[in-house]
């Protein structure tokens, strides 16, 4: 079962709305498993990160005031933002172009896939395959898989040493 985001929650946490919707099971099991939706939620985070969506309200920053219009050039952008584009490139390098295309209009852009289909003159429904696949490979680049995998649990160490109980006859009472 995948969790939705809190109310409270800033945009940057919570997976986008597409992949949420498809996430809930409406009848067995659900269409993407919760690696798909942690994988969408952190290509959603680092897109925000990299500063890549336009603008659509005006900014009173005073330090732009007298800088360039238009989209910011790479000095004046953040070390984090440059350092997110330079994941996201990767990240497109290593995918098939489709896939990739698909992850940035649903995790980076928002959009749904029935848009999508519209957009490109997709057959009904293909735009989910197609989301599943790029997120397959997504998550696989991320090194997130649907069961997780490690060692067996081991037991509970600490570096303090073993201390007798604090108070006896409460320990005594427990008992």
């Amino acid at each position: 079962m995948v969790a939705m985001a809190e109310p409270g929650d800033p945009k940057g946490d919570a997976a986008p709305e597409t992949i949420l919707r498809l996430a809930q099971a409406s009848q067995g099991e659900p269409f993407l498993a919760a690696h798909h939706v942690e994988a969408a939620r952190r290509l959603s985070r680092l897109f925000e990160r990299a500063r890549m969506r336009q603008r659509v309200t005006m900014s009173y920053d005073p330090t732009r005031v007298g800088g360039s219009k238009g989209r910011p050039q790479q000095g004046e952008l953040a070390a984090s933002a440059i350092e997110a584009r330079r994941l996201l490139a990767g990240l497109a390098e290593r995918m098939p172009r489709d896939c990739w295309v698909m992850l940035m209009d649903v995790c980076g852009y928002d959009k749904g896939v029935q848009q999508i289909e519209t957009e490109r003159g997709w057959p009904r429904r293909s735009a989910k395959l197609v989301l599943r696949i790029a997120l397959d490979h997504l998550a696989r680049q991320m090194g997130l898989c649907a069961a997780a995998r490690g060692g067996e649990a081991t037991p509970m160490r600490n570096w303090l040493p073993d201390r007798p109980p604090m108070f006896p006859e409460a320990a005594k009472l427990t008992l």
